[in-house]
């Protein structure tokens, strides 16, 4: 992947169209990778302290927002601290996405990028 990088905001550098900010927290769900748009994995963690933090900001800058289909394809599993999150690091996002973009399956894509320590997995792993 080719990377560039900038001192400047994505605001100042994309057409505001073409900005879709992915948080937890949206109500929309990324159901495919548009490469006509440009994708903000974040850089908050949003988790506890800042709770919606990503999604008030994308509103503020009148941005697209998406999330990834997590409860779309994966089930909670249950564990001991009865912990389930939706929130991942940058590069579990990342992850996800590279993932998504070779295979096209939602399911391949969250299996690399979701570890098991969010407290979700795929059906099947499930019923092991």
């Amino acid at each position: 992947f080719q990377m560039d990088t900038t001192a400047e905001s994505y605001l100042d550098v994309f057409p505001l169209d073409a900005i879709v900010y992915l948080t937890p927290d949206s109500e929309n769900v990324l159901e495919d990778i548009d490469p006509d748009k440009v994708y903000v994995l974040g850089g908050l963690v949003d988790e506890s302290i800042h709770k919606q933090l990503t999604l008030r900001r994308a509103q503020e800058q009148s941005l697209q927002t998406a999330r990834l289909p997590i409860r779309e394809y994966m089930v909670r599993a249950p564990n001991p601290r009865n912990y389930h999150s939706e929130t991942l690091a940058i590069n579990q996002v990342f992850e996800v996405l590279c993932t998504y973009y070779e295979t096209r399956s939602w399911p391949a894509a969250l299996r690399a990028g979701v570890s098991s320590g969010k407290g979700y997995v795929l059906p099947e792993t499930a019923e092991q």
